[in-house]
Protein backbone atom coordinates (compact mmCIF):
# COMPACT_ATOMS: atom_id res chain seq x y z
CA UNK A 1 0.00 0.00 0.00
CA UNK A 2 1.51 3.29 -1.09
CA UNK A 3 0.93 6.60 0.62
CA UNK A 4 -0.52 9.53 -1.32
CA UNK A 5 2.07 12.26 -1.91
CA UNK A 6 1.69 15.18 0.47
CA UNK A 7 1.57 18.76 -0.81
CA UNK A 8 3.89 21.25 0.85
CA UNK A 9 4.65 24.92 0.30
CA UNK A 10 7.47 23.91 -2.04
CA UNK A 11 5.12 22.08 -4.39
CA UNK A 12 2.19 24.36 -5.41
CA UNK A 13 -1.10 22.80 -6.33
CA UNK A 14 -2.60 22.91 -9.80
CA UNK A 15 -5.07 25.56 -8.62
CA UNK A 16 -2.24 27.77 -7.38
CA UNK A 17 -0.34 27.38 -10.66
CA UNK A 18 -3.47 28.31 -12.62
CA UNK A 19 -4.15 31.33 -10.39
CA UNK A 20 -0.61 32.61 -10.84
CA UNK A 21 -0.40 32.08 -14.60
CA UNK A 22 -3.91 32.82 -15.83
CA UNK A 23 -3.26 36.56 -16.16
CA UNK A 24 -0.20 36.02 -18.35
CA UNK A 25 -1.96 33.34 -20.41
CA UNK A 26 -4.94 35.65 -20.97
CA UNK A 27 -2.63 38.46 -22.10
CA UNK A 28 -0.80 36.15 -24.52
CA UNK A 29 -4.11 34.87 -25.90
CA UNK A 30 -5.42 38.39 -26.47
CA UNK A 31 -2.14 39.37 -28.13
CA UNK A 32 -2.29 36.35 -30.45
CA UNK A 33 -5.92 36.98 -31.39
CA UNK A 34 -5.22 40.68 -31.99
CA UNK A 35 -2.27 39.79 -34.22
CA UNK A 36 -4.35 37.37 -36.29
CA UNK A 37 -7.18 39.90 -36.65
CA UNK A 38 -4.82 42.73 -37.64
CA UNK A 39 -3.03 40.48 -40.14
CA UNK A 40 -6.35 39.42 -41.66
CA UNK A 41 -7.61 42.99 -41.88
CA UNK A 42 -4.39 44.33 -43.36
CA UNK A 43 -4.11 41.48 -45.83
CA UNK A 44 -7.61 42.25 -47.04
CA UNK A 45 -6.87 45.94 -47.36
CA UNK A 46 -3.65 45.36 -49.30
CA UNK A 47 -5.10 42.91 -51.80
CA UNK A 48 -4.65 44.34 -55.29
CA UNK A 49 -3.20 47.61 -54.01
CA UNK A 50 -2.28 49.89 -56.93
CA UNK A 51 -2.87 47.03 -59.35
CA UNK A 52 -4.37 48.32 -62.64
CA UNK A 53 -6.19 44.99 -63.01
CA UNK A 54 -7.86 45.15 -59.57
CA UNK A 55 -11.35 46.47 -58.86
CA UNK A 56 -10.76 46.62 -55.10
CA UNK A 57 -11.10 50.03 -53.43
CA UNK A 58 -7.31 50.26 -53.24
CA UNK A 59 -6.85 48.97 -56.80
CA UNK A 60 -6.27 51.16 -59.87
CA UNK A 61 -8.42 49.59 -62.56
CA UNK A 62 -10.58 52.72 -62.95
CA UNK A 63 -7.70 54.98 -63.95
CA UNK A 64 -6.31 52.22 -66.21
CA UNK A 65 -9.62 51.95 -68.10
CA UNK A 66 -9.77 55.73 -68.55
CA UNK A 67 -6.22 55.74 -69.93
CA UNK A 68 -7.06 52.91 -72.34
CA UNK A 69 -10.05 54.91 -73.61
CA UNK A 70 -7.61 57.70 -74.44
CA UNK A 71 -5.38 55.38 -76.46
CA UNK A 72 -2.68 54.74 -73.87
CA UNK A 73 -1.22 51.24 -74.05
CA UNK A 74 -0.80 49.78 -70.55
CA UNK A 75 1.51 46.90 -69.73
CA UNK A 76 2.02 45.41 -66.27
CA UNK A 77 5.47 44.08 -65.37
CA UNK A 78 6.61 42.42 -62.16
CA UNK A 79 10.40 42.37 -62.52
CA UNK A 80 12.88 45.22 -62.45
CA UNK A 81 14.60 43.81 -65.54
CA UNK A 82 11.44 44.11 -67.65
CA UNK A 83 10.80 47.58 -66.24
CA UNK A 84 14.31 48.75 -67.15
CA UNK A 85 14.03 47.31 -70.68
CA UNK A 86 10.70 49.07 -71.25
CA UNK A 87 12.08 52.54 -70.52
CA UNK A 88 11.97 54.79 -73.58
CA UNK A 89 11.10 58.26 -74.83
CA UNK A 90 7.50 57.24 -75.61
CA UNK A 91 6.96 55.41 -72.30
CA UNK A 92 5.85 56.37 -68.82
CA UNK A 93 7.24 54.02 -66.18
CA UNK A 94 5.24 53.87 -62.94
CA UNK A 95 6.99 52.23 -59.97
CA UNK A 96 4.27 51.35 -57.48
CA UNK A 97 6.43 50.47 -54.42
CA UNK A 98 9.99 51.79 -54.73
CA UNK A 99 10.81 50.94 -51.10
CA UNK A 100 10.42 47.21 -51.81
CA UNK A 101 13.30 47.24 -54.28
CA UNK A 102 16.85 46.32 -53.40
CA UNK A 103 19.73 48.72 -53.84
CA UNK A 104 20.81 46.91 -56.99
CA UNK A 105 17.32 47.12 -58.49
CA UNK A 106 17.00 50.82 -57.69
CA UNK A 107 20.40 51.58 -59.22
CA UNK A 108 19.61 49.61 -62.38
CA UNK A 109 16.27 51.38 -62.84
CA UNK A 110 17.81 54.82 -62.38
CA UNK A 111 20.55 54.07 -64.92
CA UNK A 112 17.93 52.83 -67.39
CA UNK A 113 15.56 55.80 -67.04
CA UNK A 114 17.80 58.83 -66.55
CA UNK A 115 18.71 59.01 -70.25
CA UNK A 116 15.63 57.33 -71.71
CA UNK A 117 13.76 60.53 -72.52
CA UNK A 118 10.58 59.18 -70.92
CA UNK A 119 8.80 59.87 -67.66
CA UNK A 120 9.28 57.95 -64.40
CA UNK A 121 6.65 58.17 -61.66
CA UNK A 122 7.59 57.09 -58.14
CA UNK A 123 4.73 56.33 -55.74
CA UNK A 124 5.52 57.17 -52.07
CA UNK A 125 9.29 56.58 -52.15
CA UNK A 126 10.94 56.61 -48.74
CA UNK A 127 14.26 58.20 -47.68
CA UNK A 128 16.53 55.54 -49.20
CA UNK A 129 14.68 54.87 -52.45
CA UNK A 130 14.01 58.53 -53.30
CA UNK A 131 17.68 59.34 -52.79
CA UNK A 132 18.70 56.71 -55.38
CA UNK A 133 15.84 57.11 -57.87
CA UNK A 134 15.39 60.89 -57.68
CA UNK A 135 18.62 62.66 -56.69
CA UNK A 136 17.93 66.16 -55.47
CA UNK A 137 14.86 65.12 -53.47
CA UNK A 138 14.88 64.00 -49.84
CA UNK A 139 12.04 62.51 -47.81
CA UNK A 140 11.15 64.72 -44.85
CA UNK A 141 8.45 62.81 -43.02
CA UNK A 142 4.84 61.61 -43.16
CA UNK A 143 2.04 64.08 -43.79
CA UNK A 144 -1.29 64.25 -42.00
CA UNK A 145 -3.48 65.79 -44.73
CA UNK A 146 -4.67 63.90 -47.80
CA UNK A 147 -6.41 66.56 -49.91
CA UNK A 148 -4.11 69.46 -50.71
CA UNK A 149 -4.03 72.49 -53.00
CA UNK A 150 -1.46 72.62 -55.83
CA UNK A 151 0.13 76.01 -55.04
CA UNK A 152 2.68 75.67 -57.85
CA UNK A 153 3.24 76.49 -61.52
CA UNK A 154 3.19 72.90 -62.83
CA UNK A 155 0.57 72.86 -65.66
CA UNK A 156 -0.81 69.43 -64.72
CA UNK A 157 -1.35 70.46 -61.10
CA UNK A 158 -2.74 73.86 -62.04
CA UNK A 159 -5.40 72.28 -64.31
CA UNK A 160 -6.31 69.54 -61.80
CA UNK A 161 -6.66 71.70 -58.70
CA UNK A 162 -7.11 70.06 -55.31
CA UNK A 163 -6.04 66.40 -55.19
CA UNK A 164 -5.23 63.58 -52.75
CA UNK A 165 -1.47 63.66 -52.97
CA UNK A 166 -0.73 63.70 -49.25
CA UNK A 167 1.41 60.94 -47.81
CA UNK A 168 5.12 61.71 -47.56
CA UNK A 169 6.54 65.24 -47.55
CA UNK A 170 9.79 66.01 -49.36
CA UNK A 171 12.62 68.52 -49.28
CA UNK A 172 13.75 69.64 -52.75
CA UNK A 173 17.41 70.58 -53.29
CA UNK A 174 17.50 70.41 -57.10
CA UNK A 175 17.23 73.93 -58.58
CA UNK A 176 15.17 72.92 -61.64
CA UNK A 177 12.62 70.91 -59.62
CA UNK A 178 9.04 72.06 -59.04
CA UNK A 179 7.29 71.26 -55.78
CA UNK A 180 3.49 71.09 -55.61
CA UNK A 181 0.74 70.33 -53.11
CA UNK A 182 2.70 71.48 -50.06
CA UNK A 183 1.92 70.59 -46.47
CA UNK A 184 3.64 72.66 -43.78
CA UNK A 185 5.75 74.24 -46.53
CA UNK A 186 7.04 70.92 -47.92
CA UNK A 187 5.69 69.53 -51.21
CA UNK A 188 4.06 66.13 -51.60
CA UNK A 189 4.49 66.11 -55.40
CA UNK A 190 7.83 66.93 -57.01
CA UNK A 191 8.54 67.27 -60.74
CA UNK A 192 12.16 66.86 -61.86
CA UNK A 193 12.49 67.93 -65.53
CA UNK A 194 15.39 66.95 -67.75
CA UNK A 195 16.49 66.89 -71.37
CA UNK A 196 16.90 63.12 -71.34
CA UNK A 197 13.93 62.23 -69.13
CA UNK A 198 11.76 63.49 -66.31
CA UNK A 199 10.80 62.12 -62.91
CA UNK A 200 7.65 62.71 -60.85
CA UNK A 201 7.72 61.92 -57.13
CA UNK A 202 4.24 61.41 -55.69
CA UNK A 203 3.96 61.39 -51.90
CA UNK A 204 0.72 59.44 -51.66
CA UNK A 205 -1.10 56.90 -53.87
CA UNK A 206 -4.60 58.06 -52.95
CA UNK A 207 -5.45 59.72 -56.27
CA UNK A 208 -4.85 56.39 -58.10
CA UNK A 209 -7.26 54.37 -55.95
CA UNK A 210 -10.58 53.26 -57.43
CA UNK A 211 -12.63 54.70 -54.56
CA UNK A 212 -10.90 58.11 -54.63
CA UNK A 213 -10.48 58.67 -58.36
CA UNK A 214 -13.72 60.67 -58.71
CA UNK A 215 -12.91 62.93 -55.72
CA UNK A 216 -11.66 66.48 -56.26
CA UNK A 217 -9.15 66.69 -59.13
CA UNK A 218 -7.70 63.19 -58.68
CA UNK A 219 -8.81 61.86 -62.07
CA UNK A 220 -7.51 64.91 -63.93
CA UNK A 221 -4.12 64.83 -62.24
CA UNK A 222 -3.76 61.05 -62.64
CA UNK A 223 -4.64 61.09 -66.34
CA UNK A 224 -2.22 63.93 -67.04
CA UNK A 225 0.66 62.37 -65.12
CA UNK A 226 0.19 58.84 -66.48
CA UNK A 227 -1.06 59.70 -69.98
CA UNK A 228 1.65 62.01 -71.26
CA UNK A 229 3.17 59.17 -73.39
CA UNK A 230 1.45 56.61 -75.59
CA UNK A 231 2.82 53.71 -73.54
CA UNK A 232 2.50 53.14 -69.79
CA UNK A 233 4.52 50.44 -68.05
CA UNK A 234 3.09 49.68 -64.62
CA UNK A 235 5.75 48.08 -62.46
CA UNK A 236 4.47 46.06 -59.47
CA UNK A 237 7.45 44.60 -57.53
CA UNK A 238 7.02 40.91 -56.71
CA UNK A 239 8.75 38.21 -54.71
CA UNK A 240 9.33 36.22 -57.89
CA UNK A 241 11.79 38.79 -59.23
CA UNK A 242 15.16 37.03 -59.44
CA UNK A 243 16.96 40.38 -59.42
CA UNK A 244 15.70 40.97 -55.88
CA UNK A 245 17.63 37.95 -54.55
CA UNK A 246 20.98 39.45 -55.52
CA UNK A 247 21.06 42.48 -53.31
CA UNK A 248 24.71 42.29 -52.27
CA UNK A 249 26.10 41.43 -48.84
CA UNK A 250 23.40 42.19 -46.30
CA UNK A 251 23.02 41.12 -42.72
CA UNK A 252 20.09 39.20 -41.30
CA UNK A 253 18.61 42.35 -39.76
CA UNK A 254 18.67 44.08 -43.16
CA UNK A 255 16.35 41.40 -44.50
CA UNK A 256 13.79 41.90 -41.71
CA UNK A 257 11.13 44.54 -42.42
CA UNK A 258 11.24 47.50 -40.07
CA UNK A 259 7.75 46.72 -38.79
CA UNK A 260 8.89 43.33 -37.49
CA UNK A 261 11.85 44.92 -35.71
CA UNK A 262 9.59 47.39 -33.93
CA UNK A 263 7.14 44.57 -33.13
CA UNK A 264 9.93 42.47 -31.61
CA UNK A 265 11.08 45.42 -29.52
CA UNK A 266 7.54 45.98 -28.23
CA UNK A 267 7.11 42.29 -27.39
CA UNK A 268 10.46 42.29 -25.54
CA UNK A 269 9.41 45.32 -23.51
CA UNK A 270 6.03 43.72 -22.76
CA UNK A 271 7.73 40.49 -21.65
CA UNK A 272 10.08 42.44 -19.35
CA UNK A 273 7.16 44.32 -17.79
CA UNK A 274 5.26 41.05 -17.33
CA UNK A 275 8.31 39.48 -15.67
CA UNK A 276 8.60 42.43 -13.27
CA UNK A 277 4.87 42.24 -12.57
CA UNK A 278 4.92 38.50 -11.81
CA UNK A 279 8.31 38.44 -10.08
CA UNK A 280 8.54 37.33 -6.45
CA UNK A 281 8.11 40.36 -4.23
CA UNK A 282 10.54 40.85 -1.33
CA UNK A 283 8.92 41.62 2.02
CA UNK A 284 8.88 40.68 5.70
CA UNK A 285 9.12 37.04 6.67
CA UNK A 286 5.77 35.32 7.09
CA UNK A 287 5.50 32.47 9.59
CA UNK A 288 4.39 29.25 7.99
CA UNK A 289 3.02 26.17 9.67
CA UNK A 290 5.43 23.26 9.35
CA UNK A 291 4.07 20.02 7.88
CA UNK A 292 5.50 18.01 10.85
CA UNK A 293 6.15 19.13 14.45
CA UNK A 294 9.46 17.81 15.91
CA UNK A 295 10.27 17.92 19.63
CA UNK A 296 13.38 19.84 20.64
CA UNK A 297 14.91 16.77 22.27
CA UNK A 298 14.57 14.80 19.04
CA UNK A 299 16.17 17.60 17.03
CA UNK A 300 19.07 17.79 19.51
CA UNK A 301 19.50 14.02 19.42
CA UNK A 302 19.43 13.98 15.63
CA UNK A 303 22.09 16.69 15.43
CA UNK A 304 24.24 14.84 17.95
CA UNK A 305 24.06 11.68 15.86
CA UNK A 306 25.14 13.64 12.82
CA UNK A 307 28.11 15.06 14.73
CA UNK A 308 29.06 11.56 15.94
CA UNK A 309 28.76 10.07 12.46
CA UNK A 310 31.04 12.77 11.03
CA UNK A 311 33.45 12.63 14.03
CA UNK A 312 32.85 16.38 14.39
CA UNK A 313 33.94 16.64 18.03
CA UNK A 314 35.21 20.16 17.41
CA UNK A 315 31.77 21.36 16.29
CA UNK A 316 30.04 19.53 19.12
CA UNK A 317 32.41 21.08 21.67
CA UNK A 318 31.88 24.53 20.16
CA UNK A 319 28.11 24.09 20.38
CA UNK A 320 28.36 23.02 24.03
CA UNK A 321 30.65 25.89 25.04
CA UNK A 322 28.57 28.47 23.10
CA UNK A 323 25.33 27.39 24.81
CA UNK A 324 27.04 27.40 28.22
CA UNK A 325 28.48 30.89 27.72
CA UNK A 326 25.12 32.24 26.59
CA UNK A 327 23.50 30.92 29.79
CA UNK A 328 26.35 32.01 32.11
CA UNK A 329 26.67 35.58 30.83
CA UNK A 330 23.47 36.99 32.41
CA UNK A 331 24.27 35.14 35.67
CA UNK A 332 27.59 36.99 36.12
CA UNK A 333 26.42 40.36 34.75
CA UNK A 334 28.08 40.25 31.33
CA UNK A 335 26.17 41.60 28.31
CA UNK A 336 25.10 38.88 25.83
CA UNK A 337 27.16 40.54 23.10
CA UNK A 338 30.32 40.00 25.21
CA UNK A 339 29.57 36.45 26.31
CA UNK A 340 32.22 34.94 24.02
CA UNK A 341 34.99 37.32 25.03
CA UNK A 342 37.53 35.71 27.42
CA UNK A 343 38.56 39.16 28.73
CA UNK A 344 35.00 39.76 29.97
CA UNK A 345 33.81 36.30 30.98
CA UNK A 346 36.84 34.86 32.85
CA UNK A 347 37.19 37.67 35.44
CA UNK A 348 33.44 37.78 36.00
CA UNK A 349 33.25 34.01 36.56
CA UNK A 350 36.30 34.01 38.88
CA UNK A 351 34.59 36.44 41.24
CA UNK A 352 31.52 34.20 41.44
CA UNK A 353 33.36 30.96 42.19
CA UNK A 354 34.87 30.11 45.57
CA UNK A 355 37.69 28.21 43.90
CA UNK A 356 39.26 30.88 41.72
CA UNK A 357 42.17 28.68 40.73
CA UNK A 358 40.04 26.55 38.39
CA UNK A 359 41.27 26.50 34.77
CA UNK A 360 38.28 28.29 33.20
CA UNK A 361 40.32 29.31 30.17
CA UNK A 362 40.85 25.70 29.09
CA UNK A 363 37.30 24.72 29.97
CA UNK A 364 35.46 27.50 28.11
CA UNK A 365 37.90 28.56 25.39
CA UNK A 366 40.33 25.67 25.11
CA UNK A 367 41.05 23.29 22.21
CA UNK A 368 38.50 20.68 21.12
CA UNK A 369 38.59 17.30 22.90
CA UNK A 370 40.61 14.51 21.34
CA UNK A 371 38.12 11.66 21.79
CA UNK A 372 34.54 10.92 22.76
CA UNK A 373 35.47 10.37 26.42
CA UNK A 374 36.99 13.83 26.64
CA UNK A 375 33.91 15.31 24.92
CA UNK A 376 31.61 13.70 27.50
CA UNK A 377 33.88 14.97 30.27
CA UNK A 378 33.68 18.47 28.81
CA UNK A 379 29.88 18.37 28.80
CA UNK A 380 29.85 17.21 32.46
CA UNK A 381 32.28 19.94 33.52
CA UNK A 382 30.20 22.62 31.80
CA UNK A 383 27.06 21.42 33.55
CA UNK A 384 28.87 21.41 36.88
CA UNK A 385 30.19 24.94 36.29
CA UNK A 386 26.74 26.24 35.45
CA UNK A 387 25.21 24.64 38.60
CA UNK A 388 27.99 26.08 40.76
CA UNK A 389 27.45 29.58 39.41
CA UNK A 390 23.72 29.40 39.89
CA UNK A 391 24.08 28.30 43.56
CA UNK A 392 26.85 30.76 44.43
Amino acid sequence: MTEAPTTTSASPTARQVWTRSRGLLLALTLLLVAGVVIAAVRSGDQHGRLDPRSSDPSGSRAVAELLKDRGVDIRVVTTSTDAARAAGSDTTLLIASPDLLTEKQQTALYEATQNSGGRTILISPGPVSVDRLAPGVMASGPGFESALQPDCSLPEADRAGDADTGGIRYVVTAEEATGCYPEDGEPTLVHLPGQDGETVVLGGPGLLYNDLLDDRGNASLALQLLGSRPHLVWYLPSLGDTAATDGGDRSFTDLIPSGWLWGTLQLTLAAALAALWRARRLGPLVPEQLPVAIRASEAAEGRARLYRKANARDRAATALRTAALNRLAPLVGVPPSRAHSPEEMLPALSTQLPDGARDLQSLLFGPPPGDDTALIALADQLDALEREVRTS
